[in-house]
C-alpha cells in the first residue's frame, strides 16, 4: 500500500514517516516472543495474503457502496471456498455449534468489519490506511483483556503506546493545517490502473 501511495504521488510528511516506523516497531515488539523463522511455504502464503489484503484495501477506496461491494466480494469467493471444502472434506471435523460459530465469525463479523473498513477507506489516503490498520492487533489484544481475562503485561502496554502513538502521528495535521496524504483519494490514487477497478 505504501508503494502504491508513493507511486500515485502521495508524499507523507516527516511525522507520518515517524509514526509509521513507531507503529511497525511496536507491532514487532508485541509479537517478538513468538517470532521464529517460518517454513518457506508458510512464509510465501503469508506474504501472498498480505499483498492480497493490500490490493483489497486499495480497491476498496473506490467503492461507492461499501456494503454492496463486500457482499459481492464474498459471493465471488464462494466457488473457491466450496472447492477447498470438497478437497479437504475427508479431514474436516465439524459440529453444528462449530458450523454456526464459523458462519457468525466469517459471514457476519468479518463481513461487517470489511464493509466498515471499505467505508472508512474513502476518507483515507493509502499512506494513512496502511498505518491505521496496524492498530488492529492492539484492538484484538484489548478484546482479549476485556472478554477473555487475558493479562495486561508491560510488553502489551509499551507496544500499544508505540502503535497507537504512531497511528496518531500519521493522522496529525502538519503545520500548514492541511492533512498531508489525507482525504478522499483523487482519481487514480489507488495505484491500480482504471481497468482494474
Amino acid at each position: 500500500m505504501l508503494i502504491a501511495a508513493l507511486s500515485a504521488g502521495e508524499r507523507p510528511h516527516p511525522a507520518q514517516w515517524l509514526g509509521l516506523v513507531a507503529a511497525l516497531g511496536g507491532l514487532v515488539y508485541l509479537v517478538l516472543p513468538g517470532l521464529a523463522a517460518p517454513d518457506p511455504a508458510g512464509a510465501a502464503l503469508m506474504t501472498a495474503a498480505g499483498v492480497a489484503w493490500g490490493l483489497y484495501s486499495l480497491r476498496g477506496r473506490s467503492a461507492a457502496r461499501p456494503l454492496a461491494a463486500t457482499v459481492g466480494n464474498f459471493l465471488r469467493s464462494l466457488p473457491l471456498a466450496a472447492a477447498t471444502t470438497v478437497v479437504f472434506a475427508g479431514q474436516a471435523e465439524a459440529s453444528p455449534r462449530g458450523a454456526v460459530l464459523a458462519v457468525i465469525s466469517g459471514a457476519l463479523a468479518s463481513g461487517v468489519g470489511y464493509a466498515i473498513w471499505y467505508a472508512a477507506l474513502g476518507g483515507l489516503s493509502a499512506t494513512l490506511a496502511s498505518t491505521v490498520q496496524l492498530a488492529v492487533p492492539v484492538l484484538a489484544a484489548g478484546g482479549g483483556v476485556l472478554f477473555l481475562a487475558e493479562e495486561v503485561t508491560p510488553r502489551l502496554v509499551v507496544a500499544s503506546v508505540l502503535i497507537l502513538g504512531g497511528v496518531a502521528l500519521t493522522l496529525r495535521r502538519p503545520a500548514g493545517g492541511q492533512r498531508s496524504g489525507g482525504g478522499a483519494a483523487p482519481p487514480g490514487a489507488s495505484g491500480l490502473p482504471p481497468s482494474a477497478k
